[in-house]
């Protein structure tokens, strides 16, 4: 949710910035501007819209001469997209530039504040509050002054500031917004995300909370909030530049759903030896896991639809009690949590705040938790007590596609070294469970190869008004996430349902020719779902099924059959969603939506 980049070195700042913009235009795209030092003052750039409307008026930056200089590009929270809402926001004087990812929560007692004081504000963001702020506190010493605005400002925020005063430097300072820093042969550089920088270096700082950096063209200082000195040892980043780039696929989530196989045997490789799951990042022991009371799975989005699945495969598999919440209602429902629960966070960006914030408040309490993310050195995988990398490489789109199908694997893996652990399952079982998670790379290969048939088939449903999906036990929580693939990029209102909920107020809203998804993958609950597809096709539905090889029966009772490969039936998600994926895919691309950058969306939120 917003992006920033900042730059300072020997080479022109105005094109570096633009450019790693381009590489995090997918955490918000409403607005983009960038502010350089040219020698005299600091100018700032900005337009509303897409990155591209400003490189045009920028001459690709090119008329921004400096080498100092911070960018962002916006998903708006206060004040509507808008040139004067668009980052950077200056000071009163325009002697300070600032960038700002996040919200600050008391800026409108900020802003009364300074007004009483004579200063008038120009924009409705929160972050010309901390621009003026700055102002206000600035005597010539920036980093006294930014630790000021840090002790009175609330709310989560990660700052890139310029001071003209100081033309040399670009200070940043974070609190529960993601923001890195790396020095390269040509410069320094902060930002959001790696992938911004990943060209220029490899070897990157983690800011940590309430803390503060000081970039030269040559060296990078860190402080805490007291000003005192931190050192700090850069991290290695080991991922393929090549990857957030589009290899020519048409859209990044195209490529994404492409990259599912190597993703998934990434994600398993590591952690199968000799015919055993061995979780070295587990931290855990056997005694440890047998004395697990209940799991909580906490996460937001597709992060959360893994949890409802994995809810199933916990139980069925390892037979322990589960609870799984959105995190934003987990932290307000006052949980109830023994020091035997073990609390699993899911996060792709390891930086969702509701997430982060859960997180907190488990360990609050003294709980153990075990994150499972894709970051790595995120905020989450840095503060959990476990982590389990997902390592599915950078994911750009939006919509979300490999990074659920890694978190699905890590989940199964925990399931089965949970169930093996406690006795639930034996040697022989264990194998035939990992006979079936190896195979899933290729047989998800295979239904994406077989695109063509659901490319036809979601031509039809491109005026689609509502589409409804339905499931039961795991197939449920297939279609959850189904729906939402569907509605995040198409913009076609759709909902899933537990399929026996149908007769219970939905079904009235079935009219002839309405699309009903109806997955049907579980053995033991198939004739139920093929009753409750009677039901909806009696009231004039057209029914998609999808279901496993080998159920040709269903055709007798489907409208159109989508097949999967035959797998474990805890396993059926991770194939069951591939053909969901692409059908939401090409729905929106007959459309003409913009898949990437679906409307109103951003990536990563770090904000509530």
């Amino acid at each position: 949710m917003c992006g920033i980049v900042g730059y300072i070195g020997e080479d022109q700042a105005a094109p570096i910035l633009l450019d790693g913009l381009e590489k995090l235009e997918y955490r918000g795209y409403d607005s983009a501007g960038i502010a350089v030092f040219d020698g005299k003052e600091i100018e700032i750039k900005k337009a509303k819209g897409r990155l591209k409307v400003l490189e045009e008026l920028t001459h690709d930056g090119a008329n921004m001469p400096g080498s100092v200089g911070i960018g962002h590009t916006r998903w708006a929270t206060h004040g509507e997209p808008s040139d004067i809402n668009a980052h950077p926001q200056y000071n009163k004087d325009k002697t300070i530039a600032v960038v700002h990812n996040g919200i600050i929560e008391n800026y409108q007692k900020i802003k009364d504040k300074l007004t009483a004081k004579g200063y008038s504000f120009i924009s409705e963001t929160d972050t010309e509050s901390v621009a003026q702020l700055l102002d206000y506190y600035y005597q010539g010493n920036p980093l006294e002054a930014i630790i000021k605005v840090m002790l009175r400002i609330e709310g989560s925020y990660s700052l890139g500031i310029l001071f003209a005063d100081h033309p040399d430097r670009v200070y940043a300072a974070r609190k529960d917004s993601p923001l890195i820093a790396g020095i390269a042969s040509d410069g320094s550089y902060i930002a959001s995300d790696a992938t911004a920088i990943l060209k220029h270096t490899r070897d990157v700082y983690y800011i940590d909370n309430q803390e503060i950096a000081c970039l030269s063209k040559d060296s990078i200082s860190f402080f805490n909030i007291d000003g005192e000195p931190v050192e700090k040892e850069p991290k290695h980043i080991d991922w393929d530049a090549n990857a957030a780039e589009k290899g020519g696929y048409e859209h990044f989530m195209l490529k994404e759903m492409y990259e599912q196989p190597k993703t998934v045997r990434d994600t398993l490789s590591p952690r199968i030896r000799k015919d055993h799951v061995v979780i070295d990042d587990l931290g855990m022991s056997d005694e440890d896991i047998k004395n697990i009371r209940r799991l909580h799975i906490v996460a937001c989005g597709s992060a959360y639809h893994t949890g409802v699945t994995a809810r199933y495969v916990y139980e069925g598999m390892a037979r322990i009690p589960v609870d799984v919440d959105v995190a934003s209602e987990f932290r307000y429902r006052d949980p109830i949590l023994d020091s035997r629960d073990l609390v699993i966070i899911i996060s792709q960006s390891g930086e969702t705040a509701d997430t982060l914030a859960a997180l907190r408040l488990a360990k609050k309490k003294g709980i153990p938790t075990l994150a499972i993310v894709n970051v790595v050195g995120s905020s989450i995988a840095r503060e959990a007590d476990s982590v389990m990398y997902t390592w599915a490489g950078p994911e750009i789109a939006v919509a979300t596609t490999k990074a659920y199908s890694a978190q699905l694997i890590c989940h199964y893996l925990l399931a089965i070294r949970f169930a093996k652990a406690r006795g639930e399952i034996n040697d022989d079982q264990e194998k035939a469970y990992i006979a079936d998670l190896e195979k899933l790379p290729d047989q998800i290969e295979m239904l994406l190869n077989n695109k063509n048939r659901i490319q036809k088939f979601a031509n039809r449903y491109v005026g689609a008004k509502d589409i409804f999906f339905i499931g039961r036990g795991i197939d449920y929580a297939i279609s959850l996430e189904g729906s939402l693939k569907l509605k995040e990029i198409s913009y076609i209102h759709s909902e899933a349902y537990p399929a026996g909920e149908l007769k219970h107020g939905t079904i009235s809203l079935i009219e002839d020719q309405t699309l009903v998804t109806a997955i049907a993958t579980q053995k033991d609950l198939y004739p139920k779902t093929v009753s409750n597809i009677v039901e909806v096709r009696t009231r004039g539905a057209f029914v998609l099924a999808v279901t496993n090889e080998g159920d040709t029966d269903m055709e007798e009772n489907a409208d159109y059959v989508i097949y999967i490969p035959q797998t474990n039936r805890y396993f059926t998600n991770s194939l069951a969603i591939i053909p969901l994926q692409l059908f939401a895919y090409y729905v929106a691309v007959g459309k003409g939506c913009d898949v990437d950058k679906p409307r109103n969306l951003a990536k990563s939120v770090t904000v509530e």
